[in-house]
């Protein structure tokens, strides 16, 4: 039987967190799902992570994948959304980590590129690319869904390359890797 995995890519988000999850069998890829967890009708910050960390649990628990590609958050002119992007994000990958699956993350542009060839592509490029290249019939109404699909075919494009992003294992390989933000 050929070499199988299954990437899930999440793009993070305290109003919309889009998800996708694609199969690799051997040096192909196929789609499996797209779909987003809808957080706006939510005001309370803390209730927003803790159904983020359960929602990621829920996919892992679900479709087991082999690796989790993540968008990092990107820094833009307010401080505020970056701190909350931040920490969707950061419990996304909390529950990856709690289920021991290798996380590896992907700035916005390192994505764009790998689909487009632009790292400035619009979402709606990255999109089209996405369809076009998948086969997907029809494009969701929200395009978050096709950014979490785009970091996990960014993952798979990137496979096997030598230090493609921030990569965790588990708990101890995220300490080990970030020794200078513990405090002593």
């Amino acid at each position: 039987m050929a070499n199988e995995k299954i990437i899930l890519g999440i793009d993070p988000g305290t109003t919309i967190m889009g998800f996708g999850l694609i199969k690799v069998v051997g040096k192909k890829m196929e789609f499996l799902q797209l779909n987003e967890l809808q957080l706006k009708k939510y005001d309370d910050h803390y209730l927003k992570l803790k159904l983020i960390f359960e929602r990621t649990v829920e996919l892992i628990d679900t479709h087991h994948p082999d690796e989790i590609a993540i968008e990092a958050p990107f820094f833009g002119k307010n401080v505020q959304s970056m701190l909350k992007l931040g920490r969707a994000q950061g419990v996304a990958m909390a529950a990856g980590l709690s289920r021991e699956v290798p996380i590896t993350e992907y700035a916005p542009k390192k994505i764009k590129m790998a689909i487009t060839g632009n790292g400035n592509a619009s979402k709606e490029q990255v999109a089209k690319m996405l369809q076009s290249m998948l086969g997907l019939k029809e494009l969701p109404k929200n395009l978050d869904s096709m950014d979490g699909l785009a970091a996990a075919v960014c993952h798979f494009y990137n496979a096997g390359r030598v230090q493609v992003g921030k990569s965790y294992s588990g708990w101890a390989s995220f300490v080990k890797q970030n020794e200078g933000r513990v405090k002593k």
